[in-house]
């Protein structure tokens, strides 16, 4: 029989609004888990800076994530590594997260925070290619290709940010964007136009990635002309978005059609007991002060709702 750990609070996913809703967890004096598959902090601990989160100018994003991580586990929050690879609710005050060698962590609500996973461009030569030239983490990969040219595709900010963050590295940073113009913030977009190593292809797409051994040149079609083109280039970064990590989630939890989980104002999910936050939840913006407030949010309303259970 698998082995059954309970808890009050179980946390599927830690990153800010885990770690957050974990805190919150922890304080109100319940017994609160985070379950987190890789190291707590989620995308933010691969990201080079923030400076969009109140109270720091400037942060590198690996930072943020241990003060999040260590402030949490003052108050007692209990960090697991494991990867969930199913939720069930058995009943109204059973909310159970199946970890990826059966164990069973059991809570009388859960909140879950398990953001996304990058998208990939689906065209020939992505999938050989990954890991020799193909990457969609700059911080991670980026020192690998100093001195060469290295291409982005995307234009939101993700995109351009990482972009800029591989002129450290590349001898030039080209963007390739399949619109005429940016969708990344202002003031991210006018760095960009600033940094002497950026260029930028627009009204394109790549269409192709070849090499031998690693990544030496992008196929590219304008989507306006349908002329191709030859791109040569050491790397390819791929930041065209992502999508929600849900498919361990109970099928009768609301969702949109892209799949991102339908809340009400407390972070409740169409599933009673079940709250959700940060990047998985259907919202105007992602960011990590929407993951901060999302998992307050949450792991108050499960509070409240593990103190009615006592009446």
């Amino acid at each position: 029989m698998a082995e059954e750990k309970q808890f009050d609070i179980v946390i599927v996913g830690g990153g800010p609004g885990g770690l957050t809703a974990g805190m919150y967890g922890a304080r109100a004096n319940l017994r609160t888990v985070v379950l987190e598959r890789y190291l707590p902090g989620g995308q933010i601990a691969i990201t080079e800076e923030v400076e969009d989160y109140p109270g720091f100018e400037h942060i590198s994003g690996a930072e943020l994530a241990m003060k999040m991580t260590e402030h949490a586990k003052k108050f007692g929050l209990e960090i697991i590594s494991d990867d969930v690879v199913q939720v069930v609710s058995e009943g109204d005050y059973r909310k159970v997260a199946i970890g990826a060698g059966g164990t069973r962590y059991v809570g009388k609500a859960m909140v879950v925070c398990t953001g996304g996973s990058a998208v990939h461009l689906n065209v020939p030569g992505e999938k050989e290619f990954s890991g020799k030239g193909v990457s969609y983490c700059a911080i991670c990969d980026g020192a690998f290709f100093k001195n060469q040219i290295i291409a982005v595709v995307g234009g939101g900010d993700a995109a351009v940010e990482e972009a800029m963050f591989l002129t450290k590295f590349g001898s030039k940073v080209i963007l390739i964007h399949r619109r005429d113009k940016l969708r990344a913030q202002k003031i991210i977009q006018e760095r960009a136009f600033k940094n002497p190593k950026m260029e930028f292809i627009w009204d394109s797409v790549v269409e192709k990635i070849s090499g031998e051994a690693k990544v030496s040149s992008l196929t590219l079609k304008n989507v306006k002309t349908g002329k191709t083109s030859i791109l040569d280039a050491g790397a390819l970064f791929v930041f065209v978005g992502f999508h929600p990590n849900t498919g361990m989630l109970p099928g009768e939890i609301k969702k949109t059609e892209t799949g991102y989980i339908i809340t009400d104002a407390k972070m409740e999910t169409s599933l009673p007991g079940i709250f959700a936050c940060g990047d998985i939840r259907d919202q105007l913006v992602r960011q990590v002060t929407n993951a901060v407030g999302d998992g307050t949010t949450a792991a108050m309303a499960a509070v409240y709702r593990i103190e009615k259970m006592g009446d």
